[in-house]
């Protein structure tokens, strides 16, 4: 190739290489611009909340006593949707990843995937029409043998519409999310490090614990975090599941709420304080959801060195 040829060659590639960091520099700065002015529009439309008088907000003890119970309603739906989808998500990743059949382990992948496509509000119906009628029975049971721990405290709702059927019906909507996330940095665990591991006489199990997990536990966190991030603002399968009402620690009695299903109910009739009640609520929310990004990748950089995550 001549030395023209290669000149042009080079422009034509240096003319790519800035057209793509610009946009790429414009698609960034668009995202910081858009939560940017998101955060500005709650803190604004807040604003008259802290002004008001304690009386004048729901409830009537000012707007702390009003978003305690459903910020902590929030925290507990979301920490049992963790709680059971985590778990079970690595294992379903696991035995696809590693001791599923191959033809087996891509259609069972290909439908793990497709339960992330079921739109919230059909989770919200079965939760409502099939699961809390069923889950009913058992918490009449749990009442009246456990009912000495405050969690299953009885008397229980007889339609099943409680935090704890909210925090199931969200482990069901976070699982695809976490399952698949974990699936692919399974599949990406080097495999001269599988290979070590088989070598030195380990069993499979014991290679997954001393190679896979170890090299996916930035990618775990990473997808259990996401998973958070959608249990926490989770709103339609939440309102239609949940038979809100005021805070109890029973997981089996009717009450609680969560800030999602709080503003998707009362927003559209609410105006003036109400509504900037209702926006306040969503900063806090957005405060939440903000704070465990952060913790996340926090957690993330001190496990980076063994995988080579970024």
């Amino acid at each position: 190739m001549s030395t023209n040829a290669l000149k042009r060659t080079g422009g034509a590639g240096e003319s790519g290489d800035k057209i793509f960091s610009g946009a790429s520099l414009a698609a960034g700065c668009l995202i910081l611009a858009a939560l940017f002015s998101v955060a500005v529009f709650l803190i604004v439309e807040a604003l008259p909340v802290l002004g008001a008088d304690p009386s004048d907000i729901t409830g009537g003890e000012g707007f702390l006593t009003y978003i305690f119970p459903i910020v902590l309603g929030t925290v507990i739906a979301a920490a049992i949707a963790l709680l059971i989808a985590t778990p079970l998500g690595i294992g379903v990743a696991l035995f696809i990843s590693h001791y599923a059949p191959r033809r087996f382990a891509q259609g069972l992948g290909y439908v793990i995937d497709l339960l992330a496509a079921i739109p919230s509000v059909v989770y919200g119906a079965w939760g409502y029409a099939v699961l809390a009628p069923q889950l009913a029975i058992a918490y009449a049971w749990l009442a009246a043998n456990a009912g000495w721990l405050p969690i299953f405290e009885g008397p229980a709702s007889q339609t099943g519409r409680t935090m704890l059927t909210a925090g199931i019906v969200l482990a069901v909507m976070v699982l695809p999310i976490i399952t698949s996330l974990s699936r692919e940095i399974f599949l990406q665990t080097p495999t001269l490090h599988e290979e070590a591991a088989l070598a030195m006489g380990a069993t499979r199990w014991e290679m997954i614990t001393m190679a896979v997990l170890p090299f996916a536990r930035p990618g775990i966190i990473s997808a259990a975090m996401l998973g958070l991030g959608r249990a926490l603002g989770e709103t339609m399968a939440v309102a239609l599941v949940l038979s809100g009402g005021a805070l109890t620690a029973s997981l089996i009695k009717s009450g609680n709420q969560t800030i999602a299903a709080e503003i998707a109910l009362n927003f559209p009739e609410a105006f003036g304080l109400r509504l900037s009640e209702l926006i306040a609520a969503g900063l806090v929310l957005f405060l939440i959801t903000l704070a465990v990004n952060i913790v996340a990748r926090w957690i993330i950089s001190r496990h980076k060195e063994f995988s080579g995550a970024n």
